[in-house]
């Protein structure tokens, strides 16, 4: 079972039960999750800088913040969901 980089209704994760990681589904779950860790990247750099800057305010601040949560919730889904499927892991 593969952990989805997205959320179902509710919140609740999504899994892909499937022995072909060429599978459309599994390429699809791949594309995503390098979508998510390059905007991670990007959300990361921009946190540091709205940090840096001694001018930002409080909505610039809580902006940098709430898109830094949003991307560590994904890195986080993909590093589980990778995590998992390392041959010889109990899950």
């Amino acid at each position: 079972m593969r952990l989805l980089p997205w959320a179902g209704a509710g919140g609740k994760p999504c899994y892909l039960s499937t022995d072909h990681p060429d599978s459309l589904l599994s390429r699809l779950a791949d594309d995503i999750e390098a979508a998510q860790l390059a905007s991670a990247e990007q959300v990361l750099a921009g946190a540091g800088a709205v940090l840096r800057d001694t001018e930002a305010g409080e909505r610039a601040v809580r902006f940098a913040l709430v898109r830094a949560l949003e991307s560590l919730g994904d890195v986080l889904r993909v590093a589980v969901s990778r995590g998992e499927r390392i041959p010889g892991q109990d899950t």
